[in-house]
């Protein structure tokens, strides 16, 4: 990877086909891609063929072994999850738990790798609770999330077709998306290491 491309994936969505969470997913990789990174939506169709996570044979499922590689070769990681009952939905912590297959790896978990993060949820309170569950989970798996995290209030039906009909939305995400890819950039000019201040 050069510091010019690094690889960003995206994690996160439901089972729902064009669900505001995913949606509002692709929208911050659609901006890191235009700034000129590389990228891989791991969204809600992929989320739901993932067996809980160390079932019997799990790693034998091709999304699991795809999302395991993406984690290691990632260089940011943007992930977007609902608020389900105050916290992040079992889907999305799901696919979050199997980034402890790396556990072992030179660079263990997310270490030093920028976070960016999107709650979404039909209303306000869930979309507090939720980022600062993201938050918590980043953390001990020792990723730096990034300045911004997204709280999307999606009740008023924001997203239609891939676009967003709130421009102060539009630019929160778009803004999640440019500080991973700013960060990922600067990690990957210096070898590798903890991102810039």
């Amino acid at each position: 990877m050069t510091a010019a491309s690094p690889f960003i994936l995206g994690i996160g969505g439901t089972v729902s086909p064009g669900g505001s969470t995913e949606q509002a997913l692709a929208m911050a990789l659609a901006t890191a891609e235009q700034l000129g990174a590389r990228t891989l939506l791991f969204g809600g169709a992929d989320l739901g063929r993932l067996p809980h996570y160390l079932s019997p044979r799990a790693m034998d499922v091709p999304e699991a072994r795809t999302l395991v590689d993406a984690v290691r070769r990632a260089d940011g990681v943007i992930i977007a999850s609902p608020g389900y009952h105050g916290s992040i939905s079992g889907l999305v912590k799901n696919a979050i738990d199997y980034v402890e297959e790396t556990a072992k790896d030179p660079r263990a978990y997310l270490d030093g790798v920028p976070v960016g993060l999107i709650a979404t949820a039909y209303g306000w309170q869930a979309t507090g609770s939720t980022l600062a569950a993201l938050r918590s989970i980043t953390h001990a798996l020792r990723g730096w999330p990034t300045p911004l995290g997204a709280a999307v209030n999606s009740s008023g039906g924001l997203f239609r077709d891939g676009r967003c009909t709130d421009a102060a939305v539009c630019d929160q995400l778009a803004l999640v998306g440019r500080q991973v890819y700013d960060f990922a950039r600067l990690r990957t000019a210096s070898g590798g290491g903890e991102p810039a201040p």
